[in-house]
């Protein structure tokens, strides 16, 4: 399988997201399941320079909106103007309809506004008083939040949590890292060393592809025996659910074609697993007391299910 397109792009973005190629793997996996991204950081680790960078390499339209608690639907979707001239209402599109939207801290805006996204997230339109707009596919929303501040922000709930396909940190770059950084943050900060390396019509078919990757029925087993393991633990309040089982097979097919394989191998679904699920279930009222990590829980209970030979 030819996977030279998916390879150009992760190394462009690593021309200005440096240190962290399995962040960007992963973005990239997002976006060749037809996913959505959660990224969760403190700011100034590179979540915008990561969005622009990823629209620049794709060379897709790209928005970013700063989510705050004033924000309002409209905002977003758009909103219906009225013409004297013609007596009727047109509508004028919001910011959504972008390949890639940018929900810069997206707890910090109302639930109402919070909920306006999951039908474009779900599926792929907008619904207003004139009708249904769809929106140009390929469409992602890479969504930011600060884990640390929780003053005036509003957690999103479980049912939009549920429609990210991945979640991610970026975390802080190494020593060695961070002394390229500022050696180079003016090209960095300008994306001068950023040129569309594929085009729309590239990302739609590796997409097309992605979804032609074979699955063999055991590592359907290891994914539902994952996702079982979840439901059925002490340490967990909620497991993850049916769409968490079909999301992590969409990143497995994608993990594999990136690493230039059509099958799905049991090791792809072990390494995106974690980001796959790890912010759609809840932690036990006695695991939040021992102080246990959704991380360090998920690993245990992965690491006791059989894994299959291919």
């Amino acid at each position: 399988m030819d996977n030279s397109k998916a390879l150009s792009i992760l190394e462009n973005i690593k021309k200005v997201i440096i240190g962290k190629d399995d962040v960007i793997e992963k973005v990239l996996i997002a976006v060749l399941a037809r996913g959505h991204i959660l990224i969760e950081d403190i700011p100034g680790v590179g979540k915008t320079t990561l969005a622009k960078a990823l629209a620049k390499s794709m060379d897709l339209s790209y928005k970013r909106v700063q989510f705050t608690p004033d924000l309002m639907p409209s905002d977003i979707l758009g909103i219906n103007i009225y013409n004297k001239e013609t007596g009727s209402f047109s509508f004028k599109k919001g910011p959504i309809f972008n390949h890639i939207f940018l929900a810069d801290e997206i707890n910090r805006t109302s639930p109402k506004t919070q909920s306006s996204l999951l039908q474009a997230m779900e599926e792929g339109e907008v619904s207003t008083e004139e009708g249904d707009y769809v929106l140009e596919k390929p469409f992602i929303v890479l969504a930011t939040q600060n884990p640390i501040e929780y003053q005036g922000t509003f957690p999103l709930p479980e049912a939009q949590l549920d429609r990210f396909l991945i979640r991610l940190s970026i975390g802080y770059p190494d020593k060695s890292h961070e002394v390229n950084i500022l050696k180079n943050h003016k090209s960095i900060k300008s994306m001068e060393n950023i040129e569309p390396v594929v085009n729309k019509q590239d990302i739609l078919n590796m997409q097309d592809e992605v979804e032609k990757v074979t699955a063999q029925d055991s590592i359907m087993e290891y994914i539902i025996n994952i996702v079982n393991v979840t439901r059925n633990s002490e340490e967990l309040q909620l497991g993850a659910s049916p769409r968490a089982s079909i999301d992590l097979l969409k990143a497995a097919r994608a993990k594999a074609y990136i690493s230039g394989r059509d099958y799905v191998i049991p090791d792809d679904v072990k390494e995106i697993a974690i980001p796959v699920l790890s912010h759609r279930l809840i932690m036990s009222p006695s695991s939040r007391i021992e102080g246990k990590s959704m991380e360090e829980v998920l690993n245990r209970l992965i690491n006791k299910v059989f894994i299959p030979v291919i």
